[in-house]
This record gives structure tokens, sequence and C-alpha cells, in this order.
């Protein structure tokens, strides 16, 4: 398939532009401040800081503050799950009576850049705290204001049925808002909520993404089929997609880059775009084999291996461009992929996920910044600047076995 005619409408203005780490330090801060950011000019890595207030235990592998979505309001939506005693807890709901085992202490925590606040969201339910942290996201309400939803899809198994469990702002706790779940008895494996035209959009990198607006009385999730064929079977390539794939938003439209392959097929990235949010067919825009990127004096510059790299986002002004990770030897590195050309390279430096379990795009957020942060550190702490962060110290060895999709959470009832 050739790709399409790049579309002659002009990209939106643009707005300066990170690659977030998405797991902070843990720190205290000068002036009692509970947050904290060191701003790199891309391909570097900027990172966050939050206070023992936000996260008030040792950092472990299997607990630790995360960054689960970052808005360009301004918005960070984090979780800061903690170890708890174990205890036993009665589950009753539409498609679910059981016993659930915690261990956790499930916190959520919204920053907002513009202030330097830290609010710590309340408990949507006791009894049925957050369930799946990829089916969380923060969406800034379109008409501003500094209002915003945090919104969790809660789809109820073997029916049709599900909740989307919203707190708004403005009302100061979580409504359930019940929607029709459109699709068939598989498992919806999300990998990242995104903000997009007003809506959020749950993207699972095997099948397609589902979208609805949490602003809305009633809303309606709609979905949209990955690529006819990049549609994977359920649990294909389970636990290693987004290393491998990757949904997000570039000038202004939603983008699917994948570079998985099947069988003898060549190693190949592929960027398709979603020319409207209502639509259901992706257009595939750009694409090259890695042999070919490999071969050309830029790539040679680098003095990098020539092997497969980890994908880990698309550039959010420019869809010709994409992000990739070299993970032993710690580069970040940016393609231009119609022209085949390698335009930027950096090491990273991450507060350091657990190495056992390899580098994925969950470990980084692209981030638009608003106008309050990208002018000046505000009310923020002192260390924001363009500046080089230095790299944290690794934690401990994790405990062998299936790792977390972020910090201490499981899919608990996706069908």
């Amino acid at each position: 398939m050739a790709p399409a005619t790049p579309d002659p409408t002009p990209p939106p203005p643009t707005s300066p532009w990170v690659i977030l780490g998405s797991i902070p330090r843990v720190v205290e801060l000068e002036g009692g401040a509970d947050v904290s950011l060191a701003l790199a000019a891309p391909p570097r890595v900027s990172r966050l800081a939050v206070s023992p207030r936000v996260f008030p235990a040792r950092p472990t592998p299997r607990n630790f503050p995360f960054v689960l979505a970052a808005d360009p309001s301004g918005l960070l939506l984090l979780s800061a799950i903690l170890d708890a005693p174990l205890t036993r807890v009665h589950v009753d709901r539409p498609g679910e009576q059981s016993v659930r085992l915690s261990y956790s202490d499930p916190r959520y925590f919204v920053l907002d850049a513009a202030t330097g606040s830290a609010l710590r969201l309340p408990d949507p339910d006791p009894k049925l705290p957050i369930q799946h942290q990829a089916l969380v996201g923060v969406l800034a309400c379109p008409s501003g204001a500094g209002r915003y939803v945090v919104a969790e899809l809660l789809p109820f198994m073997g029916t049709d049925k599900g909740d989307l469990r919203c707190f708004d702002s403005d009302v100061g706790e979580w409504v359930n808002k019940r929607v029709r779940y459109p699709l068939p008895a598989r498992v919806f494996a999300p990998l990242r909520t995104l903000a997009h035209h007003g809506r959020l959009w749950w993207a699972d990198y095997s099948w397609g993404v589902l979208t609805a607006d949490p602003f809305a009385d009633d809303p309606v999730l709609g979905f949209v089929p990955l690529p006819r064929p990049c549609v994977l079977k359920s649990r294909e390539a389970w636990g290693v997609l987004d290393q491998l794939r990757y949904v997000g938003v570039s000038a202004g439209s939603l983008r699917f880059v994948d570079t998985y392959r099947r069988g003898g097929a060549p190693n190949k990235v592929t960027v398709w775009t979603l020319r409207d949010p209502d639509a259901t067919e992706w257009t595939l825009e750009h694409q090259a084999t890695f042999a070919d990127i490999w071969a050309d004096d830029t790539y040679s510059a680098t003095g990098l291996p020539k092997k497969a790299p980890v994908l880990a986002l698309i550039h959010p002004h420019n869809p010709a461009v994409v992000y990739f990770f070299l993970e032993e030897e710690e580069h970040l590195f940016a393609v231009d992929v119609p022209a085949r050309k390698v335009v930027d390279c950096e090491r990273y430096h991450l507060v350091a996920p657990p190495r056992e379990y390899g580098i994925a795009n969950r470990f980084v957020r692209d981030w638009e910044l608003p106008r309050a942060v990208s002018s000046g550190p505000g009310n923020w702490s002192s260390d924001i600047g363009l500046t080089e962060p230095t790299e944290a110290a690794p934690p401990s060895r994790p405990i062998p076995g299936g790792y977390h999709l972020v910090g201490n959470t499981k899919q608990t009832f996706i069908g």
C-alpha cells in the first residue's frame, strides 16, 4: 500500500514540548513545594520530582509514583500506590461478585503545572478503587476556566454495559455515568489513555481505540479499530506492544505508529493517521524499513549499532518524525521516516524503571507545555529551567514475575 499524499492543510500553531519521564524522583523540595520540574529540550528527557507528602514511602520496584497522563493544559495525572497490610475486599457490582485481596494503598493526584499544586483525589469507592491505571485519564474542559475531569472506564465482563467513573473538578466528587460498551467479548488491553479533541481515548495497541466525552451527561463510547493489517489476535505480542506500537497526537490528529512484524516480514516503521476524530479508517502516511534507515549516513554518524530499537513516541508537531530507544546504549534518537534520516540523537536519563523488564514507551510522555510553564518557573520550585538533569540511581532489583503496567496494578475486569 503506497503512502497517502500529505495533507496540504497547515498544521495548528505549535507550542514548546518536552519528553517527560513517567517516574518522578521522591525528594524534599525547597520551600515546602510538592512538585518540581527540570526541563530539557528533546530528545533529552525532562524529569519530575514530588515531595514525600505526595509519596510518603521509599519507592520500590513494585510501588513507585508514576505519571499516567500529561495534558496540554498543564495537568499531570499521577498515581502513588503504597504498600499496605493484606486485606479482603468484598466486591458486589453488575457482572462481578467476588472477594478481592488488597495489599496496597492506592492514591491519585492531579498536579497543576501552572500553580505547582498537588491535589489528592478522593477514592471513587472504598470497595472498588481504581481498577486499571491504563483506563484512567485526565481531560481539561475545552471551555477553559480551570475545569477538568478525571475518568476511569469500567466495562462489565460479558455484557454490553459499563461505567465511566468521573471526578469533575467543579463537583469535587466521583460520579458514575452508565455507558454502552460496544465491543464483543474479547479482552480489551489498554496501554494508555490520552486526551484529544475534547475527548478521552483508551488505546489497545492490539485491537483499537475507544473514545468518549466524559463531560457529557450521557457519554457514548465509540470504537476505532486499528488498520486492518495491524489488528492482532487476542493476547498476541502480550506484554511487549508498548515497545513496538504507539498511539499519540501529532499536528492535531491522532496517529498510530507500528513497528510490529510477523514471520519473515522486514523490520519497518509505519505511521498511520486518523484525519477526522469521528472517522473509523486510518490512512497510511509514512513508512520506511530499518535497513534503509541504518544505511543512511545520518545513522552511521550516531555510532549506534544496527539493531531493532524500541518505539518511544511520535513528535507532537511533525508526524514524519518518530523517536526510538536503544536501551543498552541508553540513547534516544529521532528519525524522519519518509526521508530515512536520523534528525536527533542524545543519551537519555530516566528515573530508572525496572531494568529487567526493558524500556518501553510507557516510561515517557510527550507533553506540550502551557505558557505558564514554558515562559518561566511560575510558582514551581526554582530548579525549572532548560537544563540537562542528572541520572538518578536505579531502584533495587525487582522481584521476578510479571511486571505491572504502572506500579502495583493489574487488569481485573475487562471482557
